[in-house]
């Protein structure tokens, strides 16, 4: 069955619209996601002397499945109708978050999840996907923003909506995810044109933020402190380091792992490892690569589409996935602080998979080849509405 440029259904326009070769690779990544799941769930279920089993696996092409059909739907929105859908995830995101630190499940001190019986949902990394494309519509709107006469700046708005989200993160306690959001507020931001010296400031808050945060807050001052000591390597990243010696170039096999064993959270967190013990590095470098890829892709994509808004999210959605898969393989080759956070379609877990396929179904949607743009405005959000192109 083949889909003719002639035919102008719903699935054609999307079929010849979208971005093809980011949509190949994102498939590609959800399927080394998977076979690494494969791998990781021994470990993750049994140790070096008792059998694992492949439940986690099996959970994992569950929430595959789902979170394909999130990525399908997504992509297939108009701009409008994302506009209005991120405003309410945020929303929901942000109240989410609020239940967590009352009904959460406390993991290592910190509440970040609700337990759902088959399963957990972290609603703090819904947040980032949403953010970007709510921040983006607020950025772009055209028309000057007024409170009781008074003009407000829109990157002053755009932080407004944004503060609600860190503050609760804040109380989590989860910085990692609190400063994600920030840098995210601040990619925006540049894309949006801030100049350099006010870029310069925002990069200083944010030095003196995580400064703060090494003075006063115990167990990041203690990761910290690991990380630069490089005699005193912390016992995940060592570990993790030992399973990329030990896979070498090529790796010692599917399933012949025996460091991942040892390694916690070897089937999310630190499941590059896993991947560089059994695959070897030719694996990772692919894993890499192809993050590289789809980032850059939705880049350029972001700066052919015909209005700001379009530019923006796209550019900011393609940031959020660079940044947690930067962070993430950093960790993990010890170039970093240890900080729990996934890697985009490849880790175990529900919420970090629906939440990188609605993240991604946002950027194939706002990086679509749109001929035109004309939608009627929506009459409760000013700032949702179409831009003109």
């Amino acid at each position: 069955m083949t889909i003719s440029r002639a035919h102008r259904g719903g699935l054609a326009d999307w079929w010849f619209t979208v971005d093809r070769v980011a949509l190949f690779v994102m498939l590609a990544l959800f399927g080394i996601g998977l076979m690494l799941a494969f791998a990781a769930s021994p470990a993750a279920t049994g140790g070096p002397m008792t059998a694992g089993d492949f439940r986690y696996a099996l959970k994992q092409i569950a929430f595959a499945l789902i979170a394909s059909g999130i990525l399908g739907f997504t992509s297939l929105l108009s701009l409008r109708a994302i506009k209005l859908g991120a405003a309410i995830i945020f929303a929901l995101g942000v109240i989410g978050s609020c239940i967590v630190l009352f009904t959460g499940s406390e993991v290592l001190g910190a509440k970040r999840w609700i337990d759902l019986g088959f399963t957990t949902l972290q609603p703090s990394e819904f947040l980032k996907p949403s953010y970007a494309i709510l921040g983006a519509a607020i950025l772009a709107d055209p028309v000057p923003m007024k409170l009781r006469g008074i003009t407000l700046s829109k990157e002053l708005v755009s932080f407004l909506v944004l503060l609600p989200a860190l503050l609760v993160l804040a109380k989590q306690p989860d910085f990692g995810q609190t400063a994600v959001l920030f840098t995210l507020w601040g990619a925006l931001l540049f894309f949006n044109g801030l100049s350099l010296v006010w870029t310069s400031l925002l990069g200083g808050v944010g030095t003196v933020f995580l400064t703060l945060l090494y003075i006063f807050v115990p167990y990041i001052h203690h990761r910290v402190e690991q990380f630069l000591d490089g005699d005193k390597t912390g016992y995940q990243a060592g570990l993790a380091m030992k399973a990329f010696e030990h896979g070498g170039l090529i790796g010692v096999g599917p399933g012949a792992g025996t460091i991942k064993y040892r390694i916690p959270d070897a089937h999310s967190d630190f499941i590059f490892a896993v991947a560089g013990e059994e695959f070897g590095v030719m694996l990772c470098g692919l894993i890499a690569l192809l993050f590289c890829v789809l980032s850059v892709r939705l880049l350029l994509r972001a700066t052919r589409a015909r209005d700001a808004f379009a530019q923006l999210a796209g550019a900011a959605l393609a940031s959020v996935v660079a940044l947690q898969a930067f962070i993430n393989m950093g960790v993990a080759m010890n170039m970093l602080p240890a900080k729990g956070m996934t890697l985009p379609f490849i880790s175990y877990g529900g919420s970090s998979l629906f939440a990188v396929a609605m993240t991604m179904g946002f950027a194939l949607s706002v990086t679509r080849q749109r001929p035109k743009i004309g939608e009627q405005d929506h009459s409760a959000f000013r700032f949702l509405r179409e831009v003109p192109a």
